[in-house]
């Protein structure tokens, strides 16, 4: 795919109809995943679709989904996020897809004002994400944090978190690639969903991105006001991780690093103009490859 792709029409929903396919991949994490879907049935302006991939399911997640009559569809074993977002993908029905976390609590308004943005857009080729709260300082400069309201159902305090969410200052930002993000179904369907060769899912998300770049997306965009607050249940640390950086620079020639940086330019505070295409040198990759093609041959 190149640059020059047509962007295709979307058609808008029936005021009546679900505005976001919101898809939720869970692995054995039952409680947080009530905290979330509880955020969004109680906290957004408008109604939407939700489906949940259910890896493995052995906390009772498969028996509160049916009894809630939650779309969902299950693996019997934990298959990661890539095959966790690409199963539920195809239930989807609603014009916009929102890939989210199975940790977040969604804050009032999280979809009125992501939606503002997307009634902005033009044609088909953006991506647009809300803010995370987060109670821990990271090298994440896309988020909001320390605020520690939490760190899972037995200790979080919603009441505060509603109380402050919307009073701590933050500007909108550059980069998209976090979660909450939604963009079109559209869209989704034309890069074909997450790469699995990235399973169980590290590094996906930076490879999405780039996946989106090469269609022509130059909008990547972070709404402030769309907040989440982000338990951080690390899910992530029960599973055998992928070499994701390596796969990552043998697939695009560049370091995960580098695309975010200049192309993404992550982080940078958002002036409501699209990317431009970054000229960076690129001898800092083309050494990283070499020694990691020295380094397998080794083994």
């Amino acid at each position: 795919m190149n640059d020059a792709t047509n962007d295709v029409s979307v058609t808008k929903n029936n005021e009546h109809d679900p505005l976001f396919s919101i898809l939720i991949p869970s692995w054995n994490n039952l409680e947080i995943l009530k905290i979330t879907i509880g955020s969004i049935l109680k906290n957004s302006t408008y109604r939407h679709q939700i489906v949940v991939h259910v890896n493995e399911g052995s906390d009772g997640t498969l028996a509160w989904l049916s009894e809630k009559g939650i779309l969902h569809t299950h693996s019997d074993k934990n298959v990661g996020v890539c095959y966790g977002f690409n199963l539920p993908s195809s239930l989807a029905t609603c014009e916009y897809i929102v890939l989210s976390d199975d940790d977040n609590y969604f804050c009032p308004g999280w979809d009125k004002y992501l939606y503002e943005e997307v009634r902005k857009q033009q044609g088909i080729k953006w991506c647009i994400s809300g803010t995370l709260i987060e109670r821990e300082v990271t090298k994440n400069a896309c988020v909001i944090a320390p605020y520690d309201f939490g760190s899972d159902q037995t200790n979080f305090d919603e009441a505060r978190l509603l109380a402050e969410y919307d009073k701590i200052p933050f500007a909108d930002w550059h980069g998209s690639n976090w979660y909450p993000m939604v963009l079109p179904r559209q869209l989704w369907c034309a890069v074909g969903g997450l790469s699995v060769e990235f399973s169980p899912g590290m590094y996906s998300d930076p490879d999405f991105m780039m996946k989106l770049w090469h269609y022509g997306v130059r909008t990547f965009k972070g709404v402030s006001k769309a907040r989440a607050y982000h338990f951080m249940s690390k899910t992530t640390s029960r599973v055998k991780r992928n070499d994701g950086a390596k796969t990552f620079l043998f697939k695009w020639g560049m370091s995960s690093s580098v695309f975010l940086k200049y192309h993404l330019q992550m982080g940078r505070n958002d002036r409501g103009e699209e990317i431009s295409t970054p000229t960076p040198s690129k001898m800092k990759d083309y050494f990283k490859r070499i020694w990691n093609a020295i380094r397998t041959s080794a083994t």
